[in-house]
């Protein structure tokens, strides 16, 4: 079975590689999917996000990337996938996921989702945390994959 794992990973941290890596152990084949969200400010191109959530997760052999804009549930629909996988960290998480599987499934009923708990060493962690240390020099070895340092520091860097 093939889930995915949609979201903005602007950029991926370690808390999405732990969730991806979990769920490459559970499902055949995990997509993970970059969402455009037009409400949001990206950090990262769509190009260099995909570049970067691939060098991430390359040592896993059932993981792939892809992008898509609009419902989920359109792109679920058009791949033929029927599970999507939401990552938790904390409450407030739950009730956005939960709010949001809830359309989904009104939208689409025969999509499910999937909700993982973060690990308990990066329920702190979020993709705006860390561009926000980042811009203070602090150390990002235990917060993103090695790939995502470099440019995550050049892009800090470039607007100072």
């Amino acid at each position: 079975m093939v889930a995915v794992y949609p979201g903005s990973f602007d950029p991926i941290t370690c808390g999405h590689l732990d969730i991806i890596e979990r769920a490459s152990r559970i499902f055949d084949e995990v997509v993970i999917l970059c969402a455009v969200n037009p409400s949001k400010t990206s950090m990262f191109s769509l190009e260099e996000k995909q570049r970067l959530i691939t060098e991430a997760a390359g040592h896993l052999p059932n993981v792939r990337v892809d992008h898509f804009t609009g419902l989920l549930v359109d792109y679920m629909h058009a791949n033929g996938f029927r599970v999507a996988i939401k990552g938790l960290r904390v409450i407030s998480d739950f009730e956005y996921e939960l709010q949001m599987a809830l359309m989904n499934k009104r939208l689409a009923e025969d999509i499910e989702t999937f909700f993982m708990m973060s690990g308990s060493e990066h329920l702190f962690l979020s993709s705006s945390l860390v561009k926000e240390l980042a811009g203070f020099d602090t150390p990002l070895d235990a917060l993103v994959p090695p790939c995502v340092v470099g440019p995550l520091l050049e892009k800090i860097n470039s607007k100072r």
